[in-house]
């Protein structure tokens, strides 16, 4: 993961979850060899003691159905190292939030945290690539699918701003 990158998700991490644990890396989900499944969208990050901050952007409704592919990763995750997880959730103040705070009961040593903020999460990501192509940087296999997601993740009416910067971006970059 580039540098920028690396420091923009720690940034959202620490400013909007108000986590000030210093994070080490970021690893990629896959090598954490979790079963096929088990949801594994996020940005996954270790902190100095070892302990893993999961951090997911949700952009549809958060139902039961979400909060528990969450759990489930929440526990494999914990099951990995045996330290606690820390998955943290963004999304756009337009998702509904279906479920109610409440404690769960797990073997597992975990917390899951929401935070809906005011940015389009498709702007967002698309300033971050934005961002890259005008320092040069290449687009990898995590990007490009960000890129592809766009006009799915925004407002119906944004739809066509966000595939034609999709299009532009995919014709100027092959």
């Amino acid at each position: 993961m580039k540098e920028q990158d690396f420091i923009m998700k720690t940034k959202l991490i620490k400013e909007t979850f108000k986590d000030q644990r210093k994070i080490k890396c970021q690893i990629p989900i896959q090598n954490l060899n979790l079963e096929q499944h088990i949801y594994q969208e996020g940005s996954i990050f270790i902190t100095e003691k070892d302990e893993i901050i999961d951090l997911e952007l949700q952009i549809t409704d958060f139902t039961e159905d979400e909060l528990v592919k969450y759990v489930e990763l929440a526990e494999a995750l914990y099951e990995t190292n045996n330290k606690h997880v820390s998955v943290y959730i963004i999304c756009p103040n337009t998702v509904n939030i279906c479920v109610k705070e409440c404690e769960i009961k797990s073997e597992s040593d975990f917390t899951i945290k929401l935070a809906a903020i005011e940015e389009n999460p498709a702007h967002m990501l698309l300033n971050i690539i934005k961002n890259k192509l005008s320092k040069g940087e290449i687009l990898d296999s995590e990007d490009l699918h960000a890129l592809s997601m766009m006009p799915i993740i925004c407002k119906k009416e944004e739809r066509n701003y966000f595939r034609k910067e999709y299009f532009k971006i995919i014709n100027d970059i092959t």
